[in-house]
């Protein structure tokens, strides 16, 4: 029975900034295209159940989401303007920040918190996200999560 739901096949982040992440959001951008790969829907409103290649980038300013077909051709580029998310991913990288120097000091209930913090963060992205997409592509929660962990990694400006 073939999938009636769209879905990624495969991740492409594109972007300079990918060479100057720290291990930390290295490690969360890893778990993110894992957990992905997975698991995820993603459905184009024009082409319901397509299975996709999502090039991910920023440039000049703007979410660029290039979805492709399972051949890698272009089908649809959907450009978001990044100033609603600037302030998540600016948030998100301060806990990063913090998160380090938690851990580096061993302050279990710092991580804790910090943790939670992150979680939220992440729900308020994902939110995001799945609105600002609406009308040209469908997500679920944990695929609007994973996503937003991504633009933080191509964001990051070290």
């Amino acid at each position: 029975m073939a999938d009636a739901k769209g879905r990624l096949t495969q991740i492409v982040l594109e972007g300079e900034s990918l060479h100057r992440i720290s291990a930390l959001q290295e490690a969360d951008r890893e778990q993110a295209v894992r957990d992905l790969a997975v698991e995820n829907e993603f459905s184009l409103a024009s082409h319901p159940g397509m299975q996709s290649i999502l090039h991910l980038s920023i440039q000049e300013g703007r979410l660029v989401f290039d979805i492709r077909d399972a051949e890698d051709k272009p089908v649809l580029a959907v450009m978001l303007a990044l100033g609603p998310f600037k302030m998540l991913i600016k948030d998100y990288q301060m806990l990063l920040d913090s998160y380090a120097s938690a851990v580096a000091e061993g302050r279990e209930a710092r991580i804790q918190a910090i943790d939670m913090g992150r979680r939220g963060l992440h729900n308020e992205g994902a939110e995001l996200m799945v609105e600002r997409l609406t009308g040209k592509v469908e997500i679920d929660f944990p695929t609007a999560r994973r996503l937003f962990t991504l633009v933080c990694a191509l964001h990051q400006k070290l």
